[in-house]
């Protein structure tokens, strides 16, 4: 484990996900106060945008107008240049639990996953969809069959999708084709099958990496937040884990690659993932450390 001094960039929220480097600034989203927020080079904390029925990922169209996830009613939202939010896709039925995290490619196209199942209500694991959402709002289910899409790059050609099961013991890549739908799943790093297994603890159990977050580097490694053992993870497409940053005693659960070198790895840190534990306390903290690689793709 490498040891890289770790900082605080942000702190009294309930539990940080999206962390997205955007012109300079990077932006997040906050569970449980129900927003986006950004911290700009004072280094100050800013609202930018309430999201009533939760936001999650986060991306920009290519005219610069931004896109948020509202996960509990499962829409996209678009917010116009003059602030006015409005709907930009209504993907519920489409979506087999709470939309979740998004990657929006340069041409606006933008790949959404969900939960598959009511994590927070203890249901059985359910296998899912990554649903596209072109620019026009129109959306289709280009993928299925995945263990909880969380975390998806973007490569810098844009042909390929690279995105975390979370609760699939493997990060999986598909070939984006022409038309935005992809091709078969095929994997970046596969640490063995879990199968249809619907009891999460086994699974969690079973499972040697469990991925949340991912961010990529101009090295063609991803960064990972492997949730259940507090660190950041840097992997080589195969499997070969090439460094990890401890987060301990806190879990992290997103990173990003940013800063105006691209060297900073954001890691959105908090005691768990809890929804009852998180939404009742500000505990959670944006922390940044300085890697040796720097960002590329998308975000």
């Amino acid at each position: 484990m490498t040891e890289r001094e770790l900082r605080t960039v942000a702190e009294g929220l309930t539990y940080l996900e999206g962390p997205r480097w955007h012109d300079g600034q990077l932006y997040f989203v906050d569970f449980y106060t129900y927003a986006v927020y950004r911290i700009g080079a004072d280094g100050e904390v800013e609202k930018v945008l309430d999201v009533p029925q939760q936001p999650s990922g986060l991306g920009w169209l290519p005219d610069g107008r931004m896109l948020v996830v509202s996960m509990k009613d499962r829409k996209i939202l678009r917010v116009e240049d003059d602030g006015e939010v409005v709907e930009h896709a209504d993907i519920s039925d489409l979506c087999r639990g709470h939309a979740n995290d998004m990657v929006v490619a340069s041409n606006g196209n933008a790949y959404v996953g969900n939960f598959g199942f009511d994590l927070m209500g203890g249901a059985d694991h359910e296998h899912t969809t990554l649903v596209l959402v072109r620019l026009d709002g129109s959306a289709e289910i280009v993928a299925d069959g995945l263990a909880f899409p969380n975390g998806m790059v973007i490569t810098p050609d844009e042909k390929t999708l690279i995105v975390n099961e979370l609760f699939g013991n493997r990060i999986s890549k598909f070939a984006i084709k022409d038309d935005g739908t992809l091709g078969d799943r095929q994997d970046f790093a596969n640490f063995g099958e879990l199968g249809d297994e619907g009891d999460l603890a086994k699974r969690l159990e079973a499972a040697t990496i469990i991925p949340d977050g991912l961010t990529l580097d101009a090295e063609g490694a991803v960064w990972f937040a492997d949730t259940i053992n507090q660190q950041a993870v840097r992997m080589a497409e195969g499997g070969e884990v090439l460094e990890t940053v401890s987060t301990a005693p806190l879990g992290v659960f997103a990173v990003a690659l940013g800063g105006p070198d691209g060297r900073t790895l954001f890691l959105c840190a908090a005691p768990d993932w809890d929804e009852g534990a998180r939404s009742a306390a500000t505990e959670a903290k944006m922390l940044a450390t300085t890697v040796d690689v720097p960002h590329a793709g998308t975000p």
